[in-house]
Protein backbone atom coordinates (compact mmCIF):
# COMPACT_ATOMS: atom_id res chain seq x y z
CA UNK A 1 0.00 0.00 0.00
CA UNK A 2 0.87 3.56 -0.84
CA UNK A 3 1.68 5.72 2.17
CA UNK A 4 3.50 8.89 3.02
CA UNK A 5 6.35 6.95 4.77
CA UNK A 6 7.25 5.44 1.85
CA UNK A 7 7.39 8.63 -0.13
CA UNK A 8 9.32 10.23 2.59
CA UNK A 9 11.63 7.01 2.88
CA UNK A 10 12.19 6.95 -0.88
CA UNK A 11 13.11 10.76 -0.79
CA UNK A 12 15.97 9.86 2.00
CA UNK A 13 17.12 6.48 -0.41
CA UNK A 14 17.57 8.97 -3.63
CA UNK A 15 18.65 11.60 -1.75
CA UNK A 16 22.56 11.22 -3.38
CA UNK A 17 20.85 9.69 -6.32
CA UNK A 18 18.32 11.69 -7.94
CA UNK A 19 18.90 15.43 -8.18
CA UNK A 20 16.27 17.82 -6.41
CA UNK A 21 15.69 19.22 -9.75
CA UNK A 22 15.06 23.13 -9.89
CA UNK A 23 11.50 25.28 -9.64
CA UNK A 24 11.77 28.30 -12.13
CA UNK A 25 10.09 30.76 -12.96
CA UNK A 26 7.89 30.97 -16.56
CA UNK A 27 6.52 34.43 -17.32
CA UNK A 28 6.56 34.05 -20.54
CA UNK A 29 5.19 31.27 -21.81
CA UNK A 30 1.65 33.39 -21.12
CA UNK A 31 -1.11 31.71 -19.89
CA UNK A 32 -3.60 33.05 -17.37
CA UNK A 33 -1.99 31.96 -14.38
CA UNK A 34 1.74 32.56 -12.65
CA UNK A 35 3.51 29.40 -14.38
CA UNK A 36 6.24 27.52 -12.49
CA UNK A 37 8.52 25.01 -14.21
CA UNK A 38 9.46 21.66 -12.16
CA UNK A 39 12.50 20.39 -14.31
CA UNK A 40 12.39 16.70 -14.45
CA UNK A 41 13.71 17.13 -17.96
CA UNK A 42 16.91 17.73 -16.55
CA UNK A 43 16.86 14.99 -14.09
CA UNK A 44 19.98 12.41 -14.46
CA UNK A 45 18.89 10.39 -17.21
CA UNK A 46 16.68 13.13 -18.60
CA UNK A 47 13.76 11.49 -17.14
CA UNK A 48 11.77 11.84 -13.80
CA UNK A 49 11.74 7.89 -14.31
CA UNK A 50 14.55 7.13 -12.39
CA UNK A 51 13.44 8.21 -9.04
CA UNK A 52 10.45 4.69 -9.16
CA UNK A 53 12.66 2.84 -10.64
CA UNK A 54 15.56 3.42 -8.48
CA UNK A 55 13.88 3.31 -5.27
CA UNK A 56 11.86 -0.10 -6.40
CA UNK A 57 15.47 -1.62 -7.25
CA UNK A 58 16.76 -0.72 -4.43
CA UNK A 59 14.11 -2.53 -1.78
CA UNK A 60 14.37 -5.57 -3.76
CA UNK A 61 15.94 -8.77 -1.60
CA UNK A 62 18.89 -10.22 -2.35
CA UNK A 63 16.76 -13.58 -4.40
CA UNK A 64 15.33 -11.09 -6.16
CA UNK A 65 18.47 -9.17 -7.68
CA UNK A 66 20.17 -12.54 -8.32
CA UNK A 67 17.35 -13.73 -10.75
CA UNK A 68 17.96 -10.59 -12.74
CA UNK A 69 15.57 -7.53 -13.74
CA UNK A 70 13.07 -7.05 -16.39
CA UNK A 71 10.90 -3.97 -17.14
CA UNK A 72 8.81 -2.77 -20.15
CA UNK A 73 9.20 1.09 -21.48
CA UNK A 74 9.04 3.55 -24.16
CA UNK A 75 11.84 4.87 -23.00
CA UNK A 76 12.58 6.84 -19.86
CA UNK A 77 11.83 3.85 -17.80
CA UNK A 78 13.78 2.08 -19.37
CA UNK A 79 17.01 3.90 -18.57
CA UNK A 80 15.93 4.39 -14.96
CA UNK A 81 16.23 0.72 -14.64
CA UNK A 82 19.12 0.43 -16.81
CA UNK A 83 21.47 2.83 -14.34
CA UNK A 84 19.88 2.10 -11.39
CA UNK A 85 20.27 -2.18 -12.14
CA UNK A 86 23.68 -1.67 -13.34
CA UNK A 87 24.75 0.62 -10.22
CA UNK A 88 23.61 -2.56 -7.95
CA UNK A 89 25.21 -5.00 -10.37
CA UNK A 90 22.13 -6.71 -11.37
CA UNK A 91 21.64 -7.72 -14.82
CA UNK A 92 18.59 -6.21 -16.55
CA UNK A 93 16.74 -6.68 -19.82
CA UNK A 94 14.49 -4.23 -21.11
CA UNK A 95 11.42 -4.52 -23.94
CA UNK A 96 10.99 -1.55 -25.33
CA UNK A 97 8.37 -0.46 -28.27
CA UNK A 98 10.25 -0.63 -31.91
CA UNK A 99 8.89 2.77 -32.86
CA UNK A 100 10.70 3.75 -29.22
CA UNK A 101 13.05 7.07 -30.33
CA UNK A 102 16.57 5.64 -31.44
CA UNK A 103 17.92 8.31 -28.67
CA UNK A 104 16.33 6.41 -25.84
CA UNK A 105 17.00 2.67 -27.03
CA UNK A 106 21.00 3.30 -27.26
CA UNK A 107 20.86 5.24 -23.89
CA UNK A 108 19.18 2.70 -22.58
CA UNK A 109 21.64 0.17 -23.62
CA UNK A 110 25.38 2.13 -23.07
CA UNK A 111 23.52 2.39 -19.46
CA UNK A 112 24.04 -1.38 -19.57
CA UNK A 113 20.55 -2.95 -20.64
CA UNK A 114 19.92 -5.88 -22.67
CA UNK A 115 17.27 -4.13 -25.00
CA UNK A 116 14.18 -6.22 -26.71
CA UNK A 117 12.62 -4.39 -29.37
CA UNK A 118 8.79 -5.37 -29.75
CA UNK A 119 6.49 -4.59 -32.39
CA UNK A 120 3.85 -2.10 -31.19
CA UNK A 121 3.34 0.28 -28.60
CA UNK A 122 3.79 0.27 -25.05
CA UNK A 123 1.76 -2.42 -24.14
CA UNK A 124 2.55 -4.86 -26.47
CA UNK A 125 5.96 -4.49 -25.27
CA UNK A 126 4.31 -4.87 -21.75
CA UNK A 127 2.87 -8.24 -22.89
CA UNK A 128 5.75 -9.65 -24.40
CA UNK A 129 8.05 -8.82 -20.79
CA UNK A 130 5.52 -10.37 -19.18
CA UNK A 131 6.04 -13.54 -21.16
CA UNK A 132 10.04 -13.26 -20.87
CA UNK A 133 9.41 -12.84 -17.02
CA UNK A 134 7.87 -16.24 -16.97
CA UNK A 135 9.98 -17.90 -19.03
CA UNK A 136 13.42 -16.54 -17.19
CA UNK A 137 11.77 -15.97 -13.29
CA UNK A 138 13.30 -12.70 -13.72
CA UNK A 139 11.93 -9.64 -11.34
CA UNK A 140 9.56 -7.55 -13.29
CA UNK A 141 10.14 -3.80 -12.42
CA UNK A 142 6.52 -1.99 -13.68
CA UNK A 143 6.87 1.35 -14.83
CA UNK A 144 3.83 2.39 -12.78
CA UNK A 145 1.46 -0.72 -11.24
CA UNK A 146 3.60 -0.31 -8.45
CA UNK A 147 3.71 1.13 -5.47
CA UNK A 148 7.24 1.59 -4.46
CA UNK A 149 7.90 2.62 -7.92
CA UNK A 150 4.77 5.05 -7.41
CA UNK A 151 6.24 6.19 -4.28
CA UNK A 152 9.74 7.20 -5.44
CA UNK A 153 7.81 9.69 -8.46
CA UNK A 154 5.80 11.08 -5.75
CA UNK A 155 8.91 12.57 -3.97
CA UNK A 156 8.70 15.39 -6.77
CA UNK A 157 5.62 16.66 -4.77
CA UNK A 158 7.53 16.53 -1.64
CA UNK A 159 10.06 19.15 -3.41
CA UNK A 160 7.54 21.07 -5.39
CA UNK A 161 6.18 21.83 -1.60
CA UNK A 162 9.45 22.52 -0.26
CA UNK A 163 10.19 25.02 -3.11
CA UNK A 164 6.78 27.03 -3.88
CA UNK A 165 5.20 27.10 -0.04
CA UNK A 166 1.90 28.61 -1.54
CA UNK A 167 1.54 26.58 -5.10
CA UNK A 168 -1.72 26.55 -5.80
CA UNK A 169 -2.12 24.48 -8.57
CA UNK A 170 0.05 21.13 -10.07
CA UNK A 171 -0.18 20.09 -13.77
CA UNK A 172 1.33 16.59 -14.43
CA UNK A 173 1.48 14.66 -17.41
CA UNK A 174 -0.27 11.22 -17.68
CA UNK A 175 0.97 8.05 -19.42
CA UNK A 176 0.18 5.24 -17.46
CA UNK A 177 -0.72 7.15 -13.93
CA UNK A 178 2.30 6.52 -11.81
CA UNK A 179 3.52 9.75 -11.69
CA UNK A 180 0.94 11.53 -10.75
CA UNK A 181 -0.42 8.99 -8.47
CA UNK A 182 2.62 9.51 -6.38
CA UNK A 183 2.68 13.42 -6.50
CA UNK A 184 -1.14 13.74 -5.93
CA UNK A 185 -0.92 11.25 -3.24
CA UNK A 186 1.54 13.55 -1.49
CA UNK A 187 0.82 16.57 -2.07
CA UNK A 188 -2.99 16.05 -1.08
CA UNK A 189 -1.69 14.21 1.88
CA UNK A 190 -0.04 17.38 2.79
CA UNK A 191 -1.96 19.67 1.36
CA UNK A 192 -5.29 19.07 0.51
CA UNK A 193 -6.31 22.66 -0.88
CA UNK A 194 -3.84 22.46 -3.57
CA UNK A 195 -5.02 21.29 -6.72
CA UNK A 196 -3.83 18.65 -8.70
CA UNK A 197 -4.51 18.40 -12.43
CA UNK A 198 -3.74 15.42 -15.17
CA UNK A 199 -2.58 15.96 -18.95
CA UNK A 200 -2.98 13.41 -21.34
CA UNK A 201 -2.16 13.44 -25.36
CA UNK A 202 -5.61 14.04 -27.21
CA UNK A 203 -4.38 10.83 -29.47
CA UNK A 204 -3.90 8.51 -25.69
CA UNK A 205 -6.35 9.53 -23.50
CA UNK A 206 -6.65 6.46 -21.07
CA UNK A 207 -6.79 8.16 -18.32
CA UNK A 208 -9.15 10.70 -19.32
CA UNK A 209 -11.59 8.06 -20.65
CA UNK A 210 -11.15 5.84 -17.84
CA UNK A 211 -12.77 8.57 -15.53
CA UNK A 212 -15.34 9.07 -17.49
CA UNK A 213 -16.29 5.57 -17.59
CA UNK A 214 -16.01 5.24 -13.85
CA UNK A 215 -13.20 1.96 -14.55
CA UNK A 216 -9.79 1.69 -16.06
CA UNK A 217 -10.87 0.84 -20.28
CA UNK A 218 -8.55 -0.09 -22.83
CA UNK A 219 -7.76 1.81 -26.14
CA UNK A 220 -7.99 0.01 -28.95
CA UNK A 221 -5.35 2.55 -30.16
CA UNK A 222 -2.85 5.05 -29.58
CA UNK A 223 -1.68 8.31 -31.44
CA UNK A 224 0.89 10.74 -30.63
CA UNK A 225 4.59 11.79 -31.01
CA UNK A 226 4.83 12.13 -27.01
CA UNK A 227 5.51 8.42 -26.81
CA UNK A 228 6.30 8.96 -23.06
CA UNK A 229 2.43 9.04 -22.40
CA UNK A 230 1.52 6.81 -25.22
CA UNK A 231 -0.44 3.81 -22.74
CA UNK A 232 -3.50 2.19 -23.71
CA UNK A 233 -4.89 1.28 -20.51
CA UNK A 234 -3.98 2.98 -17.04
CA UNK A 235 -3.63 -0.01 -14.37
CA UNK A 236 -6.25 -0.64 -11.63
CA UNK A 237 -4.03 1.38 -9.20
CA UNK A 238 -3.12 4.44 -10.62
CA UNK A 239 -7.14 4.61 -11.53
CA UNK A 240 -7.98 4.47 -8.12
CA UNK A 241 -5.26 7.05 -7.12
CA UNK A 242 -6.25 9.15 -9.94
CA UNK A 243 -10.03 9.01 -9.32
CA UNK A 244 -9.67 10.06 -5.26
CA UNK A 245 -6.84 12.33 -5.45
CA UNK A 246 -7.08 14.14 -9.02
CA UNK A 247 -9.09 17.16 -9.38
CA UNK A 248 -9.22 16.83 -13.23
CA UNK A 249 -7.45 15.73 -16.26
CA UNK A 250 -7.72 17.06 -19.82
CA UNK A 251 -6.32 16.54 -22.91
CA UNK A 252 -4.10 18.78 -25.61
CA UNK A 253 -3.42 18.37 -29.06
CA UNK A 254 0.03 17.30 -30.92
CA UNK A 255 -0.25 20.99 -32.46
CA UNK A 256 -0.73 21.99 -28.97
CA UNK A 257 2.04 20.26 -27.58
CA UNK A 258 4.55 21.14 -30.15
CA UNK A 259 3.74 24.83 -29.79
CA UNK A 260 4.68 24.32 -25.89
CA UNK A 261 8.09 22.63 -26.82
CA UNK A 262 8.76 25.42 -28.55
CA UNK A 263 7.68 27.83 -26.21
CA UNK A 264 10.05 26.22 -24.09
CA UNK A 265 12.89 26.07 -26.10
CA UNK A 266 12.64 29.59 -27.29
CA UNK A 267 11.98 31.49 -23.78
CA UNK A 268 13.06 28.74 -21.36
CA UNK A 269 16.12 27.73 -22.95
CA UNK A 270 14.82 24.47 -21.85
CA UNK A 271 14.14 21.36 -24.11
CA UNK A 272 10.96 19.14 -23.49
CA UNK A 273 10.06 15.95 -24.98
CA UNK A 274 6.05 15.26 -26.07
CA UNK A 275 5.02 13.64 -22.88
CA UNK A 276 7.14 16.30 -20.64
CA UNK A 277 5.37 19.39 -22.57
CA UNK A 278 1.70 18.21 -22.22
CA UNK A 279 1.55 20.20 -18.64
CA UNK A 280 3.17 23.54 -20.29
CA UNK A 281 0.68 22.89 -23.03
CA UNK A 282 -2.21 22.50 -20.96
CA UNK A 283 -0.96 25.97 -19.39
CA UNK A 284 -0.52 27.70 -22.86
CA UNK A 285 -3.95 27.39 -24.09
CA UNK A 286 -5.94 27.66 -20.54
CA UNK A 287 -7.30 24.11 -20.69
CA UNK A 288 -7.12 24.88 -16.75
CA UNK A 289 -8.22 27.46 -15.27
CA UNK A 290 -5.15 29.05 -14.01
CA UNK A 291 -6.48 32.91 -13.26
CA UNK A 292 -4.24 34.19 -10.49
CA UNK A 293 -3.24 30.97 -9.57
CA UNK A 294 0.75 29.91 -9.04
CA UNK A 295 0.73 27.01 -10.99
CA UNK A 296 3.59 24.26 -11.51
CA UNK A 297 4.07 22.57 -14.81
CA UNK A 298 5.63 19.69 -14.15
CA UNK A 299 7.91 19.23 -16.88
CA UNK A 300 8.78 14.85 -16.84
CA UNK A 301 11.47 14.51 -19.56
CA UNK A 302 13.49 16.13 -21.84
CA UNK A 303 14.66 13.21 -23.74
CA UNK A 304 13.35 13.83 -27.37
CA UNK A 305 14.52 12.30 -30.68
CA UNK A 306 16.32 14.75 -32.39
CA UNK A 307 15.20 13.39 -35.91
CA UNK A 308 11.94 14.72 -35.52
CA UNK A 309 12.67 18.05 -33.18
CA UNK A 310 12.76 19.44 -36.72
CA UNK A 311 9.33 18.78 -37.29
CA UNK A 312 8.06 19.61 -34.42
CA UNK A 313 9.66 23.13 -34.32
CA UNK A 314 7.86 23.57 -37.63
CA UNK A 315 4.59 22.78 -36.23
CA UNK A 316 5.06 24.76 -33.18
CA UNK A 317 5.64 27.46 -35.37
CA UNK A 318 2.58 27.34 -37.73
CA UNK A 319 0.68 26.55 -34.04
CA UNK A 320 1.90 29.93 -33.00
CA UNK A 321 1.38 32.01 -35.97
CA UNK A 322 4.79 32.38 -36.79
CA UNK A 323 4.91 30.26 -40.16
CA UNK A 324 2.30 29.54 -42.69
CA UNK A 325 1.62 28.73 -46.03
CA UNK A 326 -0.68 30.73 -48.57
CA UNK A 327 -1.73 29.65 -52.08
CA UNK A 328 -2.98 32.87 -54.73
CA UNK A 329 -4.84 32.62 -58.13
CA UNK A 330 -2.94 35.13 -60.55
CA UNK A 331 -3.01 35.97 -64.06
CA UNK A 332 0.34 34.83 -65.50
CA UNK A 333 1.44 37.89 -66.30
CA UNK A 334 4.46 40.14 -65.85
CA UNK A 335 4.25 42.30 -61.82
CA UNK A 336 2.40 40.07 -60.51
CA UNK A 337 4.93 38.35 -57.96
CA UNK A 338 6.16 42.06 -57.66
CA UNK A 339 2.82 43.18 -56.18
CA UNK A 340 2.54 40.63 -53.98
CA UNK A 341 6.00 40.75 -52.44
CA UNK A 342 5.53 44.53 -52.01
CA UNK A 343 2.18 43.61 -49.95
CA UNK A 344 3.72 41.24 -47.90
CA UNK A 345 6.82 43.48 -47.28
CA UNK A 346 4.83 46.39 -46.22
CA UNK A 347 2.94 43.99 -43.68
CA UNK A 348 6.37 42.91 -42.04
CA UNK A 349 6.13 39.44 -43.45
CA UNK A 350 9.27 37.40 -44.58
CA UNK A 351 8.90 35.65 -47.83
CA UNK A 352 10.88 31.91 -47.44
CA UNK A 353 9.60 29.81 -50.59
CA UNK A 354 8.09 30.71 -53.65
CA UNK A 355 6.67 28.07 -55.94
CA UNK A 356 4.74 29.00 -59.03
CA UNK A 357 2.26 26.10 -60.49
CA UNK A 358 0.80 26.85 -64.01
CA UNK A 359 -0.06 22.90 -64.47
CA UNK A 360 -2.98 22.80 -61.81
CA UNK A 361 -5.99 21.83 -64.73
CA UNK A 362 -8.79 23.53 -62.92
CA UNK A 363 -6.69 27.07 -63.53
CA UNK A 364 -6.87 28.79 -67.07
CA UNK A 365 -4.27 28.72 -69.57
CA UNK A 366 -3.63 31.94 -68.55
CA UNK A 367 -3.58 31.58 -65.06
CA UNK A 368 -1.30 30.24 -62.15
CA UNK A 369 -1.31 29.61 -58.48
CA UNK A 370 1.26 31.07 -56.58
CA UNK A 371 1.93 29.21 -53.37
CA UNK A 372 4.20 31.22 -50.86
CA UNK A 373 5.95 30.05 -48.11
CA UNK A 374 5.99 33.08 -45.23
CA UNK A 375 7.78 33.76 -41.79
CA UNK A 376 4.98 35.77 -39.35
CA UNK A 377 4.84 37.37 -36.35
CA UNK A 378 1.72 35.91 -35.14
CA UNK A 379 -1.87 35.31 -36.45
CA UNK A 380 -2.34 38.68 -36.45
CA UNK A 381 -0.04 39.68 -38.70
CA UNK A 382 -1.05 36.44 -41.36
CA UNK A 383 -4.70 38.03 -41.34
CA UNK A 384 -3.61 41.65 -42.17
CA UNK A 385 -1.39 39.97 -44.84
CA UNK A 386 -4.64 38.31 -46.03
CA UNK A 387 -6.93 41.45 -45.40
CA UNK A 388 -4.03 43.37 -47.52
CA UNK A 389 -4.04 40.91 -50.47
CA UNK A 390 -7.60 40.72 -51.00
CA UNK A 391 -7.88 43.88 -50.42
CA UNK A 392 -5.63 44.59 -53.94
CA UNK A 393 -7.51 42.25 -55.98
CA UNK A 394 -5.61 39.14 -55.36
CA UNK A 395 -7.54 35.67 -54.95
CA UNK A 396 -6.87 33.59 -52.33
CA UNK A 397 -7.30 30.09 -52.56
CA UNK A 398 -6.21 28.61 -49.14
CA UNK A 399 -4.03 28.87 -46.47
CA UNK A 400 -2.07 25.65 -44.96
CA UNK A 401 -1.17 25.47 -41.61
Amino acid sequence: MLTLDKIYHAAFVLKNVARKTDLIAATGLGGSGELYLKTENLQITGSFKLRGAYYKISQLTEEEKARGIIACSAGNHAQGVALAATENGIASTICMPDGAPISKVEATKRLGAQVCLVKGAYDDAYEYACKLREETGATFIHPFDDDLVIAGQGTIGLEILDQLSDVDAVLVPIGGGGLIGGVAFAIKSLRPDVKVYGVQSAGAPSMFNSLSAHEAITLDRVSTFADGIAVKHPSEKTFALVEQYVDGVVTVTEDEIAAAILALIEKQKLIAEGAGAVGVAAAMFDKVDLKGKKAVCLVSGGNIDVNILNRVITRGLVMSGRNTNLMIALEDKPGQLQGVSEIISRCGGNVVSVYHDRADTSMTITSCYLRLGLETRDRTQIKEIREALTAAGFRLVSERA
